[in-house]
């Protein structure tokens, strides 16, 4: 379909989380973080670094898992190595929901800088209420980037395509961190939600966990922001 690289899970996601015009986030920062960080971890399993061990039974709560450590060498990511890093030295060993909650922290500002260290991201000034006002954001230099990724997105949600591991992620972290309508693909945005989690329904359970785990921490999040 294309010749244009894949970005790790995370930036892709930090892509399509934002409005490519304006720069401004659709959703909520901290939510997005979370979706960010459980990005991560689904890199890290899909090459080969975490495995999670199931403690609580099929009946726990979302994101119960422990992940451990599962090789012991680097990515050549450094928020990758960092997760990495934190991982292995975690005592006790942490649970997926919990790990997501604290690597989430920054992970939005760190994410957004390694965008924009990699050229992927440039600082932009907006000037708002005719000039008087001006406001500092990043717009992508190239939108290609996210365009790639929704047009995958959208082959896949066809049945163009078969779903490779990194995008059917990608297409469940869309779907619990309710960007779908961002996608722009002019199709029923319930339909296209519904089609987008039983693609990812399909990928590996520890995927399908730590995507679980995301969409229950969002929950929460907007249970308490709106309390």
């Amino acid at each position: 379909m294309n010749t244009v690289p894949l970005l790790p899970l995370r930036d892709e996601l930090f892509l399509l989380g934002h409005n490519d015009d304006t720069g401004q986030p659709h959703i909520h920062r901290r939510a997005l973080a979370l979706g960010l960080a459980g990005a991560v971890l689904i890199d890290l399993f899909l090459a080969g670094r975490i495995a999670l061990t199931d403690t609580t039974g099929d009946a726990g709560p979302a994101g119960g898992q422990r992940i451990r450590p599962h090789l012991d060498r680097p990515v050549g990511d450094l928020i990758a190595d960092a997760a990495l890093t934190s991982l292995r030295y975690a005592d006790p060993v942490p649970t997926v929901r919990g790990w997501l909650a604290w690597f989430a922290d920054d992970l939005y500002e760190r994410t957004r800088a390694g965008l924009h260290a990699g050229g992927i991201l440039h600082r932009a000034t907006r000037r708002r209420l005719a000039g008087l006002a001006r406001t500092e954001t990043y717009l992508a230099t190239d939108t290609k980037w996210a365009v790639v990724a929704r047009a995958r997105l959208r082959y896949l949600a066809a049945g163009r395509d078969q779903p490779d591991n990194h995008t059917a992620a990608l297409a469940g972290l869309v779907a619990v961190l309710g960007l779908t309508e961002h996608l722009y693909l002019g199709e029923d945005i319930t339909t296209l939600t519904a089609h987008l989690r039983a693609i990812a329904a399909q990928h590996h359970r520890p995927v399908r966990d730590i995507t679980a785990a995301v969409d229950a921490a969002v929950g929460d999040l907007a249970t308490a922001t709106y309390r």
